[in-house]
């Protein structure tokens, strides 16, 4: 295999992988800078996986091609209806947002699974989908020398949507009014709300736009990697953009690019086939490299990265 195959081979598996912690890292984004901490993106993604591919197995024959890309807003869009548990608890009833988080973590898979069973005559998981997103050559941009063979040949238009929304996600946070308003109720909510901004309103659109963005994020991983939903398709992954978020420092680039960072460390198992020096690695060492990392990550970068100075606090309107 020469150079320009294997490079192709391992961006193109790597972006599969980290297209859904793109899209989960940037929800975790929004929620956070709102000042909402939510660890519960691993249930949001969770939801997002068994209603896209609930969706996928019903409506394939009547949609064709174009159901993978319908069921991914189908997810997104029980993510963020699933998002919304997590924002009555913290925001209108103050709970603890750790708890709140965990909560939604415990009770997605075993109603996911308990759903499954119901739908399919008591199976844990879903069948096959026929349809799934899969990987395609971009024409025209793979006409480009050398880059066009490594970067859209055979690659996932998925995640360059994704790193697209990133780039959207960014200039919403940064250059407009709505991002500036968000960001002002997580770091000073009480300031914010003397200058009549509703502090509550925005911290709810901050965590279903949390919601929405994790469980398109599931809906990827459900249709593009495992191509089913069972009670292991989302199994870390939702930690791992928490990871990510916080490597990129609540920044939704710097999000983005640790995801890919941890996309690579997720193909690992595929591709280390093809990275000289790493062909003799015996493949466990590969399987749990991703979680090791993001231990790894969290330990270094935790006490270093400074969030939102109102991430995690509960507020209370004065009269």
């Amino acid at each position: 295999m020469n150079l320009t195959t294997t490079l192709m081979t391992i961006l193109s598996t790597t972006l599969v992988y980290a297209a859904p912690l793109i899209f989960t890292a940037l929800g975790g984004t929004f929620s956070e800078r709102s000042g909402i901490v939510n660890v519960g993106l691993e249930g949001m993604m969770i939801v997002g996986a068994f209603s896209s591919s609930i969706f996928n197995l019903s409506f394939d024959r009547m949609f064709g091609d174009a159901t993978p890309w319908i069921a991914l807003f189908v997810g997104a869009a029980f993510g963020c209806l699933f998002s919304v548990l997590h924002a009555v608890a913290t925001i209108s009833f103050r709970a603890d947002h750790i708890i709140s988080g965990t909560v939604l973590n415990m009770m997605a898979p075993a109603l996911c699974v308990f759903l499954t069973r119901i739908f399919y005559d008591g199976k844990g998981q879903t069948p096959e989908l026929n349809d799934g997103l899969g990987t395609t050559t971009i024409a025209g941009l793979s006409k480009i020398p050398f880059l066009g063979k490594v970067m859209f040949t055979q690659t996932s238009l998925v995640a360059w949507f994704a790193i697209l929304v990133s780039v959207i996600c960014w200039y919403v946070l940064y250059r407009t009014g709505f991002g500036l308003r968000l960001r002002s109720v997580g770091e000073n909510p009480a300031a914010a709300d003397t200058l009549g901004i509703n502090v509550y309103q925005y911290r709810y659109m901050g965590v279903l736009i949390s919601g929405f963005l994790g469980g398109l994020g599931g809906a990827v991983m459900a249709q593009s990697i495992t191509l089913s939903f069972s009670i292991s398709t989302i199994s870390g992954q939702g930690f791992m953009s928490l990871a990510a978020m916080i490597f990129g420092k609540w920044n939704p680039l710097g999000a983005m690019g640790a995801a890919v960072f941890f996309g690579l460390a997720q193909s690992l198992p595929i591709i280390g086939a093809y990275i000289p020096g790493l062909e003799g690695i015996n493949s466990v060492w590969f399987q749990v490299a991703p979680y090791l990392i993001t231990i790894v990550v969290l330990v270094l970068f935790l006490g270093k990265s400074v969030g939102p100075a109102a991430d995690g606090e509960n507020y209370i309107k004065s009269k």
